[in-house]
């Protein structure tokens, strides 16, 4: 019975420590997985991956599930357990698979977007971005190094994405094209291939996104892209426009320094032509290749070196222009239409470039604009230093060119009428009008009504300019002809003729037409210097002497004869009328003779003929009529009767 009993014992302290040994291999496990779960947690720490949405119930579950392990209630089974531990290797794999596809990234980002691909590259970069910003956002001290790391690849991709940028839009912009094979074949130019635009657009996308974030503004214009963009295609407009603009400078020199310039013949028109295509075939280019904001600055920073290189052009023509101001003033006006149409052609299209434009031409304009005063001084500078005038009262030399220039600016009358509105009716008259005011704008041609207020103002120019050459060749000829009127009348109605003549030949014509008066006035002025010489012939048939009263006729009687007349006169009255016809001859054939000695332009010779005649042939025939008889008829003292002195007036046409 004792040993049943102590089987019995035996039995049941077996019994017991099975059940120790289940809850020892029970706990055992729980320890097991509490190590695991403490060496996941390590790992976590030294990878450095984690996200705040998962950091807090990652704490918290842990400190649960050490609880858990620590206590002998549960079972291997317990249900509670389980789904905390599944929660919890979730979260782990959550944190771990940005940091494990780093590598993967990495990968593509050391193989640069031309082997990898250009839309798989960007891809790559945009996911590196994402991790790189949802890692920033988790603030996690056990982070920091893959952060580091992330920052690193994503610098290297930009890096490589401005650089393949750069390769990419050089091997598409050749160093220079030829500008005139697209000009004279009236072919657009070359514009960058859809395929590089598209691949060029899309990185530039991607950059500019990534300069705005990092910078915080909302203005690209400082982005490395636009820098490139401006750096190479600057250099490809400027060295496309090199020898235009070196040619433009070489047409300008003259082979014979009295040359007149002769609208046309200078580079600058092909110059601009070029410039105009090149730019909006550039600005077709950046409106494709970048955002609506940035299509301005853009093409401002692309086309500024070509646009200082216009400038420095403009200023080296307009050094020329000013030491040939009388012969190459047209020229600047040439290049103001010229700059203003191409000022206003790129900014219809653009928007752009004209300040830019009006800067590059303000010393041209200003030197167009001073010109008209210039020009004007320069009239008079040159009649007054005349030595000498024509002895037979020639017209000048002068006048021609004073005509031939205005007829000259009338093929310019579109930027010439710009710059007489700009400076006003008369403002001529004064230097200091004339370069006052100056802005650095281009008045539009287009919005110049230059049927209207340009012609009129011109006009009034043209006869300022003519009467300052009659007035200072009226006043040299008192000084050179010592105040010989008849010489000094021909001397200023041929010159007047020859610019009458050349209006009327010209464009003038129908500017000056309603301003011929001022011609009227000095042609009035030179048949009254040269008929003074008829008013001193003249005396001589004004007779002063007193007949008997019986020699008059009565009223209603015929005109008394000659004859009559004679017997009339004392002796002493008869001496004094052959002293007249003496003086009247000696005087008339004086003037007959200088009369035809004179050079006299046709319409000159025939107006003071006409003039003559109708002063002295009425008063000749009537002393005739009293006094023929003073000679009967011998000739002596009457060398003429009505019929020969008739003659020797028509001689005089």
């Amino acid at each position: 019975m004792a040993v049943g009993l102590i089987n019995g014992r035996l039995a049941a302290d077996e019994e017991a420590r099975a059940e120790v040994d289940v809850l020892n291999s029970r706990l055992e496990k729980t320890s097991q997985l509490t190590k695991k779960i403490q060496a996941c947690l390590a790992r976590l720490d030294a990878t450095g991956k984690s996200v705040r949405d998962v950091a807090g119930p990652l704490s918290g579950e842990t400190k649960k599930l050490q609880v858990l392990g620590n206590s002998k209630s549960p079972g291997p089974s317990s249900p509670y357990l389980v789904h905390h531990i599944d929660a919890v290797i979730a979260a782990i794999e959550k944190l771990r698979s940005p940091a494990d596809s780093k590598n993967d990234e990495e990968q593509i980002i050391r193989m640069g977007p031309e082997k990898a691909g250009l839309p798989n590259y960007l891809a790559s970069i945009k996911r590196l971005n994402k991790a790189l910003n949802d890692m920033k956002a988790s603030n996690l001290r056990s982070t920091q190094q893959t952060v580091a790391d992330l920052q690193r690849l994503v610098k290297t991709g930009n890096s490589q994405l401005e650089s393949s940028f750069d390769k990419l839009l050089r091997s598409e912009t050749p160093r220079a094209i030829e500008p005139l094979h697209y000009l004279t074949k009236n072919m657009p130019f070359p514009v960058l291939s859809q395929e590089k635009i598209t691949r060029l657009g899309l990185v530039n996308s991607y950059l500019t996104g990534v300069h705005q974030q990092n910078t915080g503004a909302g203005s690209s214009q400082e982005s490395p892209v636009i820098k490139i963009y401006a750096e190479v295609r600057a250099q490809y407009l400027l060295s496309t426009l090199g020898n235009l603009a070196t040619a433009s400078t070489n047409t300008a020199k003259k082979k014979t320094p009295e040359a007149v310039y002769r609208a046309g013949t200078n580079g600058m028109g092909t110059y601009a032509q070029a410039m105009e295509g090149l730019f909006l075939a550039e600005y077709d280019n950046i409106c494709s290749i970048f955002m609506r904001e940035d299509w301005g600055p853009v093409f401002q920073a692309t086309c500024q070196p070509a646009l200082v290189e216009l400038g420095r052009t403009l200023r080296e023509l307009n050094s020329h222009i000013k030491s040939h101001i009388t012969t190459d003033c047209y020229l600047a006006y040439e290049i103001v239409e010229i700059i203003s149409s191409l000022s206003s052609n790129l900014e219809n299209r653009t928007g752009e470039l004209k300040s830019s434009l009006a800067a590059a031409l303000k010393p041209i304009r200003e030197t167009a604009k001073s010109s008209l005063v210039d020009l004007l001084e320069e009239t008079k500078r040159q009649v007054n230093s005349l030595q000498t005038l024509p002895a037979d009262g020639a017209p000048t030399p002068l006048a021609t060119q004073t005509m031939q220039r205005l007829q000259s600016m009338v093929n310019f009358l579109r930027p010439i009428s710009s710059i007489m509105i700009s400076i006003g009716d008369g403002g001529w008259k004064s230097a200091a009008a004339s370069k006052g005011g100056a802005t650095d704008t281009i008045p539009s041609l287009v919005s110049f009504d230059v049927g209207a207020d340009g012609q009129e103002i011109f006009a009034h120019y043209c006869a300022d300019t003519i009467e300052t050459l009659l007035s200072s060749l009226d006043a040299r000829a008192r000084v050179l002809y010592q105040q010989k009127k008849a010489v000094i009348g021909v001397f200023l109605a041929n010159n007047v003729t020859v610019i009458e003549r050349m209006i009327n030949e010209s464009g003038l014509v129908t500017l000056l037409q309603s301003r011929l008066q001022v011609l009227d006035v000095w042609r009035k002025k030179a048949t009254a210097l040269y008929t003074e010489t008829c008013k001193e012939i003249s005396i001589h048939l004004f007779d002063t002497v007193h007949t008997n009263r019986t020699a008059r006729p009565g009223s209603g009687q015929g005109m008394v004869s000659s004859a009559s007349i004679m017997k009339g006169l004392s002796s002493k009255d008869k001496e004094k009328i052959k002293g007249m016809f003496t003086a009247f001859n000696s005087g008339f054939e004086d003037m007959v003779a200088r009369h035809k000695q004179f050079t006299m332009e046709k319409e000159v010779r025939q107006m003071l003929a006409q003039d003559v005649q109708h002063m002295l042939e009425p008063l000749y025939n009537r002393f005739w009529d009293r006094y023929h008889e003073i000679d009967k008829g011998k000739g002596k003292y009457v060398k003429y009767d009505k019929g020969s002195i008739a003659a020797v007036f028509r001689s005089l046409y």
